[in-house]
Formats: structure tokens, C-alpha cells, sequence
């Protein structure tokens, strides 16, 4: 779409432009909701099956022994 100086072309129009190239590429619109990462309650839930995870997860130290023994972590 080339811009002129003056020329506005509306939003929706701009959209619709949009998608009709994408999907001449082979790509199609997909649309997902997500939890919202910001939102105290999301933050709240995590915090929770956080320590849920750390009092029961018996086999944690020895899982995590075993990915620190199989990464090579980045000396400082």
C-alpha cells in the first residue's frame, strides 16, 4: 500500500487489505485467549501451586539434580 501525503485510508479497510495479503501467503487468522499474566488473581494461582508443587514434589531435587548435571550452564 503506498501512503500519500493527505490520503487516510480508514482502519477497517487498512485490516481488511491486511488479511487478504496474508492469507495470498498461505496464512490463515487464528484468534486464542490467554490467561492474563498481570492479573493479581493469575498471580495469586501461580504463587499457590508454586508452593503446592514445592511441599509434595518429592522427586523435585532429584529432577533438578539431574537437568543441572546435564546442562552445561554459562560460567560468568
Amino acid at each position: 500500500m503506498t501512503r500519500r501525503t493527505g490520503h487516510h485510508v480508514p482502519a477497517v479497510e487498512r485490516m481488511a487489505n491486511y488479511r487478504l495479503r496474508m492469507r495470498a501467503a498461505g496464512m490463515r487468522l487464528i484468534q486464542i485467549w490467554v490467561p492474563d499474566t498481570q492479573a493479581p488473581a493469575f498471580v495469586k494461582k501461580c504463587r499457590a501451586q508454586s508452593r503446592s508443587i514445592a511441599r509434595h514434589d518429592e522427586a523435585g531435587d532429584e529432577a533438578l539434580s539431574f537437568i543441572e548435571s546435564t546442562y552445561d550452564w554459562p560460567r560468568p
